[in-house]
Formats: structure tokens, C-alpha cells, sequence
């Protein structure tokens, strides 16, 4: 199988600017959230559409990056 509709994009979130990558494999969209500045996956998901596989991925990296403890 060949990833297709491969799409990429920084965001802000919980004071964090990360990535968010999403594309599709066979009849399944994949998404995922990483740190922009590093590259370290924070979260990913599956689901049969993009915006359900960016939404799902986004909840979770939300979660976690709110509970990261941010130093001066």
C-alpha cells in the first residue's frame, strides 16, 4: 500500500506548536501529532475520515501536553 493525500500543518496547542500530519492508507485515514520543535510523536489515531483521525489525535496530544510541566 502507498499513503496518499498527505497533508501537514503546525498548530498551537495547549501553549505548544505542534505538527499534525494525516494521511490515508488503503480506506483508512492515519493521524498524527508531534512536536514541532523536536519531532517526538505525542499521539496518533485511525479512523475512516481524515477529520475523525486529526480530531481523535488532537484530543489525545491535548490531554497529554496539558498534564507536561513547561520550565522557565
Amino acid at each position: 500500500m502507498r499513503a496518499e493525500a498527505y497533508l501537514t500543518r503546525e498548530e498551537m496547542l495547549a501553549g505548544w506548536v505542534v505538527r499534525v500530519i494525516s494521511y490515508q492508507l488503503g480506506d483508512r485515514f492515519l493521524a498524527s501529532v508531534e512536536n514541532a520543535d523536536v519531532g517526538a510523536r505525542i499521539a496518533r489515531a485511525e479512523a475512516g475520515t481524515r477529520e475523525e483521525a486529526e480530531r481523535v489525535a488532537m484530543d489525545k496530544a491535548t490531554e497529554r501536553l496539558a498534564r507536561t510541566r513547561r520550565r522557565a
